[in-house]
């Protein structure tokens, strides 16, 4: 996932300066369920499934993992509180008839009667309030505890009545929380209190209650899925009876196994390449979905050219170069000559797909339509009277975000020295180093990717604009920051997202950063599977319970 223990303190601080706003009812509707019983209920249809993936499980323990492939099994086989729908972004109740504001500092869910766990336990409020008690009593170092910086406590009112008392009011961000990998609900029956639970215990208690079960388990070889028909969330029930997803330490054997029809689903990851060439294999489906990942530039706001503690400070100059930098970027170049388009352009600091994107970076820098524009990078640059080519030191990691990040950063510095208006100096630095050399003012411009935490705006923004941020590159725009948290309260959802779109028109005149590259999701299936495009939604999700053939 991201760098959360990097952003607790930032976090923290956002949420304590939260005060004062409107109550916000997350409305208890289905959504685009996929179930043939209009009351969600589960079941599961027929057939079998085979997906590839080399993505690797940490541990099926939600305290213990915050990464991709483990989630990936989580969502699976856990209930959640809050979850997202097929085809949206936004949350919705799960396992709960109602979740709500009852007060500013306490939201209240209530569960569905008479759930179960697959085990035969009983599925109640007290699961859930252990659930996120055994969160915060753990805090793993590689859980996602840090997510629940606002949480105060956990009350079990009755069997199907559950309050979080939080620390700050109406928290907008917390039902997206409960969706996120500190969401997933576990039986107390299972599980211990106070230390992770191995998988081989969660398996032999069979201690599930999401769309499907687990029946075998082999780590990071072989897991079997069983469709739970005790399931009764918002996805409805899953449409195939038996998943088996295969884990793969070479990508090329993966796309060797899609290609010759020995999988039906290869889902993350395989290399640009190998999607490009099986683009053209009749045999098979190339899927594309929207994506949380981006890739950004960040400046350091004391260091880059005429940054604040350089020799030739100036904020009007400093200004110019980060314009200028915007305005030589060639989005579509990067995507298509380096990534095959399985990155896609990216015009502001929210992804496509979510609630409040917008592309406010389009119509102000390049050509106003997304291509990149030299004669008005110069012109920026002699407005300010900045002698060109401006030297920039610029930075990016070589073994953190991929192979292609060489091939990446080599083409953005051609595009940035092409018509003589930069000269650039660039470095790469192993991650363990980088990330400790970024946050201490080595780097005037450098390299970040983000993948979410929840797919909600918040996460694209508190993290890196807040004037105490997650980039630690001294950007402070009070205004910015006011947005930021008054948006974190506000629970009119068009006001919120009118004010997402207002921070977003904000940093984009500052430019702290410059995205360029949004992440798709892509998936390969064999001709006959059904359903990839239900699920390779903007949740960032990949639920195996909407595939079928």
């Amino acid at each position: 996932m991201t760098s959360a223990r990097n952003r607790r303190r930032v976090l923290a601080t956002a949420a304590g300066l939260t005060v004062g706003a409107l109550v916000l009812t997350a409305c208890a509707g289905s959504g685009d369920d996929t179930s043939d019983d209009p009351s969600g209920g589960g079941g599961g249809g027929g057939g079998s499934l085979t997906i590839g993936t080399t993505d690797k499980v940490t541990t099926l323990d939600p305290a213990g993992s915050y990464d991709n492939g483990s989630f990936a099994v989580q969502n699976q086989v856990f209930p959640f509180l809050m979850n997202t729908p097929y085809g949206s972004p936004d949350v919705a109740p799960d396992i709960a008839v109602s979740a709500e504001f009852t007060a500013p500092t306490e939201y209240t869910v209530t569960l569905k009667p008479g759930l179960k766990w697959a085990n035969g336990h009983d599925l109640t409020s007290s699961d859930v309030k252990f659930t996120f008690d055994r969160q915060v009593a753990i805090a793993d170092e590689n859980g996602p505890s840090s997510l629940l910086y606002n949480l105060d406590s956990v009350e079990a009112v009755d069997p199907t009545t559950v309050v979080f008392h939080l620390k700050s009011e109406n928290d907008q961000v917390f039902p997206q929380i409960l969706s996120s990998p500190a969401g997933p609900i576990v039986d107390e029956e299972v599980f211990a209190a106070d230390a992770l639970t191995p998988d081989t215990d969660i398996v032999a208690g069979n201690a599930f209650a999401g769309q499907y079960t687990i029946t075998d388990y082999d780590f990071n070889n072989l897991i079997s899925y069983s469709a739970y028909e005790g399931y009764q969330g918002v996805l409805g029930a899953a449409k195939t009876a038996e998943v088996n997803v295969k884990y793969y330490a070479d990508a090329s054997n993966l796309k060797l196994d899609i290609q010759q029809g020995n999988i039906d689903v290869a889902f993350r990851s395989l290399t640009a390449t190998d999607i490009e060439d099986l683009r053209g294999n009749d045999d098979v489906q190339v899927v594309d979905g929207p994506g949380g990942e981006i890739r950004y530039i960040t400046f350091n706001f004391d260091t880059q050219p005429y940054g604040a503690k350089t020799g030739e400070a100036d904020a009007a100059k400093a200004l110019a170069v980060r314009q200028a930098v915007a305005d030589l970027i060639d989005r579509d170049a990067i995507s298509e000559q380096v990534y095959k388009g399985t990155y896609t352009p990216l015009y502001s600091y929210v992804p496509a797909g979510l609630t409040g994107a917008t592309e406010s970076l389009k119509p102000l820098y390049g050509d106003g339509a997304g291509g990149p524009d030299a004669a008005k990078a110069e012109a920026r640059l002699t407005a300010a009277g900045v002698t060109t080519p401006v030297a920039l030191s610029l930075q990016y990691s070589n073994d953190h975000y991929g192979p292609s990040s060489a091939d990446e950063y080599a083409m953005i510095k051609d595009q940035l020295e092409a018509d003589g208006l930069f000269t650039v100096d660039l470095q790469t630095t192993e991650w363990v180093q980088y990330s400790k050399d970024r946050s201490s003012d080595v780097y005037p411009a450098y390299q970040l990717g983000w993948f979410p935490d929840y797919s909600d705006a918040d996460n694209y923004l508190t993290p890196f604009f807040l004037i105490e941020n997650f980039l630690v590159n001294h950007y402070d725009d009070q205004e910015v920051n006011d947005l930021i948290l008054q948006q974190a309260v506000t629970a009119d959802a068009d006001e919120r997202t009118a004010l997402i779109e207002q921070i977003q028109d904000e940093v984009a005149a500052d430019l702290s950063t410059v995205p360029y590259l949004q992440g798709a999701q892509v998936a390969v299936v064999g001709k006959d599977v059904q359903g990839t495009a239900d699920t390779l939604d903007a949740s960032f999700k990949f639920r195996y319970g909407a595939l079928s053939k």
